[in-house]
């Protein structure tokens, strides 16, 4: 998924450092407050691309994270928060 948002769809080359970059998205994103964040889910997933791809993207400056990313990462920390079953 990560590599379709991205672009690189060809080219293995730079699928480790992908790998390195959904895995520090997961983390980010349970420091934020979503600590049940879930791979296997697909709408955790998709977060998790979401989070990756900008990070991605934003790795040679320093600009703000976009507003989709925000307020999907926001509504599945309330959603954890308040108890609901996400997915």
């Amino acid at each position: 998924m990560l590599r379709s948002d991205l672009g690189i769809l060809s080219s293995t080359v730079y699928d480790a450092r992908l790998r390195q970059y959904l895995q520090s998205a997961i983390e980010a994103i349970r420091r934020e407050g979503a600590t049940t964040i879930d791979p296997e889910n697909l709408a955790d997933a998709e977060l998790i691309v979401k989070y990756a791809a900008w990070m991605w993207r934003n790795r040679d400056n320093m600009e703000g994270m976009p507003r989709m990313v925000r307020y999907a990462l926001n509504n599945r920390v309330l959603a954890e928060k308040a108890g609901a079953v996400y997915d």
